[in-house]
C-alpha cells in the first residue's frame, strides 16, 4: 500500500512541474545559433591555422584573403616567437634524454627555411603567403643571403651541438644555391654542420616528402641514428626513414607537399 501511495505522490509531483522546465534536460545545448559576422575573422583564421598546423586541412596553396592580417599579426607578434620557443624547449628536453652512442653517429636533421632561417622579410613584401609563390623572386631573395636566424632555433642548434649531435641540414633548395645558403647560414650564426643537403639534378621534380625521406634513408644506411628532426612542413618530417622524434614548427604562410 505504501508503494502505491509513493507512486501516486511521484506522479502528482511530475504533473506539477511547469512544461517549460520539464522539457529541459540536465545537459542542453543552447537553441540560439550564433552567426559569425564577416568581421569576425580572428576566430575563423585561428581555427584555420589550427587545421593547417595539425595537417587536418591537407594540401593548400594560399592563405585565405580574409586571414592576411591575422597571419601578419601572428608572424610579427609575440605568439609566433612564443610558439617557436615552445617547440625548441620540447626538442631540447627530448634531446637531453637521448642516450648517445659515443661513436659520432647521433644525428639531428634540420630543415632550413622557416626552421633555421626566417624569410619573413620576403613574405612581408609578398602578402604573407596570400600571393602565388614566384620561384624566380624567391631565388633572388636567397641569393642575397640575408635571412636572419630564428632565435629559438639558433639556441636549440647550439645546445644540440654541445650535447654531441651531428647536425644535418636538409633543404628543398637547389644545389646551385649551395654557396648562397652556406653563406647565409654562417651570417646568421650557424656553423659546424656535418652536411648540407640540397636538391641535385636527379632530385628535381621529386615531391618533398619523398626527397627528404630518401636523404634520411641515405644517412641511416651510413650508420647514423636520426634521433630528432625539425621542420616547418609536414613534408620535412613524415614519409619513411623518419626520426625517433619529429618536431613541427609553426608556419601558416605556405604549404609544401
Amino acid at each position: 500500500m505504501a508503494s502505491v501511495r509513493h507512486r501516486l505522490l511521484l506522479l502528482v509531483t511530475l504533473l506539477a512541474i511547469p512544461a517549460s522546465l520539464s522539457s529541459q534536460s540536465v545537459i542542453q545545448m543552447p537553441r540560439k545559433r550564433h552567426r559569425f559576422a564577416a568581421s569576425d575573422d580572428s576566430l575563423y583564421c585561428d581555427s584555420w591555422r589550427f587545421s593547417i598546423e595539425t595537417n587536418d586541412a591537407g594540401t593548400w596553396s594560399n592563405i585565405p584573403s580574409r586571414c592576411v592580417r591575422f597571419v601578419q599579426d601572428y608572424m610579427t607578434g609575440d605568439r609566433y616567437r612564443s610558439d617557436m620557443a615552445s617547440v625548441a624547449n620540447y626538442s631540447l628536453s627530448f634531446a637531453k634524454g637521448v642516450t648517445m652512442g659515443g661513436d659520432g653517429k647521433d644525428a639531428w636533421v634540420f630543415d632550413i627555411d622557416e626552421t633555421l632561417l626566417s624569410n619573413l622579410a620576403y613574405y612581408q613584401a609578398h602578402g604573407f603567403g596570400s600571393e602565388t609563390f614566384n620561384e624566380a623572386f624567391f631565388d633572388e631573395w636567397v641569393d642575397l643571403a640575408e635571412a636572419p636566424a630564428l632565435p629559438a632555433s639558433l639556441n636549440l642548434y647550439k645546445e644540440l651541438e654541445q650535447l654531441g649531435f651531428k647536425m644535418f641540414l636538409l633543404t628543398g633548395r637547389s644545389e646551385h644555391q649551395r654557396n648562397a645558403t652556406a653563406r647565409n647560414l654562417l651570417y646568421a650564426g650557424y656553423n659546424n654542420w656535418e652536411r648540407l643537403l640540397l636538391r641535385g639534378p636527379s632530385d628535381q621534380g621529386t615531391p618533398a616528402t619523398v626527397y627528404k625521406s630518401q636523404k634520411r634513408s641515405d644517412l641511416i644506411n651510413e650508420g647514423y641514428r636520426i634521433h630528432g628532426s625539425s621542420g616547418d612542413q609536414w613534408s620535412d618530417l613524415i614519409g619513411f626513414a623518419i626520426a625517433q622524434r619529429s618536431f613541427k614548427l609553426p608556419n601558416p604562410m605556405y604549404y609544401i607537399a
